[in-house]
């Protein structure tokens, strides 16, 4: 079911990579990422941003199972860069991700079905930094719960390093997210705002 792997830096740790590794131990609870080269480091979440996740994991617990599961946190190797990756709210991946272990904790993005990322103080990221990011490395479903602009964005088919079906989607809409094994989650968009707004 997975594809071929990406290929992590050989010649070992990067200053980038060892400055991000000093900080994920220095700094518990944040979230550091490498995305395009950059090092980004987002606080802790807030209470709302925790409960929509929960809300969330909650929706997608019936691909949890079988040839797929459902996981909060989990890194993915970015193809874009030396050093990238990223560590999305939840994503599903297929369910042998642990023999596609590739660099600093992260996996090969091949296992990635969907990602979803709930925005927070560094929003600019999941909008635009992270789409390219995530299409560039083939990630098929791609969805933002954009608590500032109170709408849920959902990308599909990627191409190159954007997305060529993005839908916007506002309170009083359902989403429709395609998953593996031809099941489908049906998010109500305004439950989702409501939980996530702080």
């Amino acid at each position: 079911m997975s594809a071929a792997a990406v290929e992590p830096p050989c010649d070992g740790a990067s200053d980038l990579l060892r400055e991000a590794e000093r900080l994920t131990a220095k700094l518990p609870g944040y979230r550091v990422e490498i995305i395009g080269g950059e090092l980004t480091v987002t606080p802790p979440p807030d209470g709302p941003h925790g409960e929509v996740l929960t809300d969330l994991l909650l929706a997608f617990a019936p691909v949890h199972r079988g040839p797929t599961r459902v996981i909060q946190g989990i890194g993915l190797w970015l193809p874009d860069g030396p050093d990238d990756y990223a560590v999305p709210d939840l994503s599903v991946v297929d369910a042998d991700y642990r023999d596609h272990l590739t660099e600093a904790n992260c996996y090969d993005p091949a296992v990635f079905h969907l990602v979803l990322e709930v925005t927070s103080a560094n929003y600019g990221n999941d909008l635009r930094k992270k789409v390219a990011a995530y299409a560039i490395a083939k990630v098929p479903v791609y969805v933002i719960v954009d608590r500032i602009h109170d709408r849920l964005h959902l990308l599909r088919n990627p191409v190159a390093n954007e997305y060529d079906e993005h839908r916007v989607l506002a309170p009083g809409q359902h989403a429709t997210l395609p998953v593996p094994a031809g099941a489908e989650i049906v998010l109500d968009v305004a439950a989702v705002l409501g939980a996530a707004r702080p």
